[in-house]
């Protein structure tokens, strides 16, 4: 019976009963909720080409990162190698380089030739000289450095030497404390270009206050000094990241 025409003809409280006697009145609509299980429901994925697209970003991003920290920190290599004179300090400390039989090679030489100026010039009273020696030989690189200095003219007892270094870590790790316990906490560190940025590096975190003052010549030229830098660069950007300690252990 339709409920709509029979109401016409009746009061308000009459079609109130008969709507209520007939009970709701819906028409029958599909459920639009969805009441699948939780665990039937497929997570939509990214496309596998999106997806390795965010890998190779990832990847490219890391690639120039790090070889723009490398470039800089090749810059800096250089830089630190051009500044060949220094301001008055405590001592003048030079690192240690081959030896032969108590006689210095030319890269020593080279090296102590340019502490011998700095002293002339009055940059430090006392100088450090550093550098062990190989199982076979007679002499440590530091006693070569002390008698080539003294034969040129500085005293004897203006000399402390460090002799038991066979590697830049080794041999500033050992010469710090010699340097502190004498009052000398700023130094001028002298050695070869390449060699100054990673040098003075570890010699501030062993406590000192350093000013480089490398050699102005070298007889490391051409691409053996090309090489040196590139090197270099490459130890003392990994050094920053594990500590120069740390890199002296993994490389001898």
């Amino acid at each position: 019976m339709n409920l709509d025409a029979r109401e016409d003809g009746l009061d308000p409280a009459e079609q109130a009963e008969e709507r209520f006697e007939a009970g709701p009145q819906y028409e029958p609509y599909d459920d639009i909720v969805d009441r699948s299980p939780a665990d039937a429901v497929v997570r939509a994925r990214a496309p596998i080409w999106r997806r390795r697209r965010t890998w190779v970003g990832l990847v490219a991003a890391l690639v120039v990162g790090s070889f723009l920290y490398y470039a800089v920190t090749l810059a800096q290599v250089v830089q630190t190698g051009r500044s060949h004179s220094a301001a008055p300090a405590d001592a003048i400390v030079v690192m240690g380089a081959a030896q032969y039989d108590g006689r210095p090679s030319p890269q020593l030489a080279e090296r102590l030739d340019h502490v011998l100026t700095l002293w002339n010039q009055g940059a430090a009273p006392l100088v450090m000289v550093t550098g062990g020696k190989q199982p076979a030989d007679r002499f440590t690189e530091a006693e070569a450095s002390r008698r080539y200095l003294v034969d040129r003219g500085i005293p004897d007892s203006a000399i402390v030497a460090e002799t038991e270094g066979r590697t830049t870590h080794e041999s500033l790790e050992a010469a710090a404390p010699m340097l502190i316990e004498r009052g000398a906490t700023s130094v001028v560190l002298v050695t070869d270009p390449y060699h100054s940025l990673r040098s003075r590096l570890i010699a501030e975190d062993l406590g000192l206050d350093v000013d480089v003052a490398a050699t102005p010549t070298s007889v490391v030229s051409g691409w053996g000094s090309v090489r040196h830098h590139l090197e270099e660069a490459a130890g003392v950007a990994l050094g920053r990241i594990i500590g120069f300690d740390r890199l002296a252990d993994l490389t001898g």
